[in-house]
This record gives structure tokens, sequence and C-alpha cells, in this order.
């Protein structure tokens, strides 16, 4: 269901309500416990706005095309990380139940027309565990950097995890990533449920040049108008903050070739339903100690198709750059699993 103005008109707005505040780790379903093939079935977005269907730019984006995604197996949904291959074919998402979707990315006529060859599977603890049985379940971020080692960032236990997933794939374990005392005590202070939300790699042309960044949802109790940004790893590891502001929250973070910073957000509210917006952070300003906020690259209306955007993935087709978007649906039959795309032109 697309949570729009209608829904909640008709009295939609509190069970919608309910269903983005989430349901607890133990009522989430179980992640799959090996790997499992499913089918799923994808039904075509053509248009991104429901009252002119044929508008193509939305601010500084040209929107390409989306799907909805349904499976019968009740283990699919809840995606909260993404990343798609440098050609676009393969796609992977992170559940929040620390499971992994696997997929090849169909399309026709340079669109999007589904997905095949799709595969759930476990992530893998160090010893080779399932983590949804661990304290580690709440799996939020997902980033793999250019030499395949992938990253995870756990929520309510705040970490950061790393896996071998260029050789490996699903079959990688995870294990913790070594963290600064420093660093390590405020990450392990982020509120229970607002946590490492957004994960990425810098890129080489960044001044951050293969460091791993994170950015927490919140990083203070209490509605401040900042969040926490971390420089995890590299020669300048350290802080800095993410001004905030609209009443939006950070779901996701993905790096331009370029070296800057995309940052995903989103809101909600039981009268106007989800919306989301996408700032641009120049790279040159991601530095300990700074305060970045960013010029905004798009932001949705009321009549488009979104729902609760979480995963954010980049990369380059031709001269353009290509985003990918998808939502968490919480496992919830009052949401929708969405993958957009769009073209940020070159």
């Amino acid at each position: 269901m697309n949570l729009n103005r209608r829904h909640f008109l008709v009295g939609g707005g509190v069970l919608a309500g309910a269903a983005f505040l989430g349901r607890p780790g133990s009522a989430r379903p179980r992640a799959a416990s090996a790997l499992k093939p499913i089918d799923i079935q994808a039904r075509a977005i053509s248009y991104l706005s429901v009252l002119e269907p044929e508008r193509t730019r939305f601010d500084g984006l040209v929107f390409r095309s989306g799907l909805e995604l349904r499976c019968a197996d009740e283990r699919f949904g809840g995606f909260s990380g993404l990343w798609r291959s440098p050609d676009g074919a393969k796609l992977v998402a992170l559940a929040d139940n620390a499971q992994w979707l696997t997929a090849d990315v169909e399309t026709r006529d340079g669109k999007l027309a589904g997905l095949s060859e799709a595969v759930l599977a476990p992530v893998l603890n160090e010893a080779g565990k399932r983590l949804s049985t661990t304290p580690y379940y709440d799996t939020e971020s997902f980033a793999v950097g250019p030499d395949g080692t992938a990253y995870i960032g756990i929520e309510r236990r705040h970490a950061v995890m790393r896996l071998d997933w260029g050789r490996q794939g699903v079959l990688a374990r995870a294990r913790l990533l070594p963290l600064p005392e420093d660093l390590a005590e405020q990450i392990k202070d982020l509120p229970n449920n607002s946590g490492l939300e957004a994960l990425g790699v810098a890129p080489p042309r960044s001044p951050l040049a293969g460091a791993v960044v994170a950015v927490a949802e919140h990083a203070y109790r209490g509605d401040s108008p900042n969040t926490l940004g971390f420089i995890l790893t590299g020669p300048q590891r350290g802080t800095f903050l993410v001004e905030r502001s609209g009443g939006y929250d950070v779901s996701d973070m993905a790096f331009l070739p370029d070296g800057d910073l995309l940052l995903l957000e989103r809101q909600f509210g039981l009268f106007t339903g989800f919306r989301i917006r996408i700032r641009r952070v120049a790279g040159s300003s991601l530095r300990p100690d700074a305060s970045v906020s960013g010029s905004v690259l798009f932001e949705s209306g009321p009549t488009h198709q979104i729902d609760n955007m979480e995963g954010l993935a980049v990369f380059r087709r031709g001269g353009d750059i290509i985003l990918t978007l998808i939502s968490d649906d919480n496992f919830s039959r009052l949401q929708r699993t969405l993958l957009l795309e769009f073209a940020l032109p070159g």
C-alpha cells in the first residue's frame, strides 16, 4: 500500500504509523537459516508522480523507472541497505533482520524490469553462526569498498562489522571492525534505535580515500538539530556534525565517484505519509570537527510513489550516475518494497 494522503484521510494513518515504528526484533521474521532461492514478482512503476505521469525531471534528478517487489516468502522485506555492482547488473540488499537478498537486475529498454536468480541468505558471524541469533541482529546499513571488503552497520549494539564480500559473498563471515576507543565510546552512546543508519567507503578521488564513513540517524536524545558523522578508518579518523532540518532523519548514504557524499533522508507524518530528501555534501567538507549540511538534490512531493526509502546505491552508466533506492517495508502488509532508479546527469 502506498501511504499517501488518501489512505491517511480514510483512517489508514494510525495503522501505517504503527507499521513505520516497526516491530521488536523478536517479532521480525527469522532470517533464512541457509541459502534460499525465492521468486520475486515485480510490477513496473513507469512514473514517479501520479498527477504528472509524463514528468521525468525532479529537482536535480531524472526519474528512470521503478518496481514494486512482492514475494510469497514472509521473510522477504525489511531492506535497509543496498549495493549494486559497478555495471548495475547485480543487486545486494541487507534486511534489518540480518539477512541478505542477492539478485540479478533485469532491464528492458534501459528500464528496470525485474529481479531474477534471487536468493535469501543469513548474515554469518565470525563463528559461522547466524548473526540474527546474536546481540548484533539489527543490521541497518551496508557498503562495499573497491577492494570487495564490505561493512555492516549494527543498531542497538551500535557497532560496525566487516567481511570479505568480494571473495566469499553471502558465505563471508562478519567480524567486528576495531575502532579507536574514543570513537567506539561515542558510537556506543547513540540512542538505542537510532544508530548507524548510513555507511559508505570513500572513493579514491575523495580526500578521505578508502575511509569507512558512517552517519547516525540521531546522535543525541531529544530533538537535536544535528547528528554525528564518523570517519572510522584512515589517517583522518574522528567525528563531524551533520546538520538536520525539515524534520528529516538520515537513512542512508553513498559516495559519488568525485568524492561528494549523498545523504538519503526520510520523514513520516500521520497526515503526510512518507517523504524523502537527498542532499549532496561536498567531499572537501568532510573532515574531523567539521559541520556539514550540503544542498538539496531532490525532495519528494505528496503525489510521488515512494515508501519508507532506507537504502541508496550508486553506480555509473555512460555519462550519468545512477541512483537506486529501496524501501524498508518493516515486514508490514501496510507498506511496499519499492525499487526506484534515478539518473544524476553528468
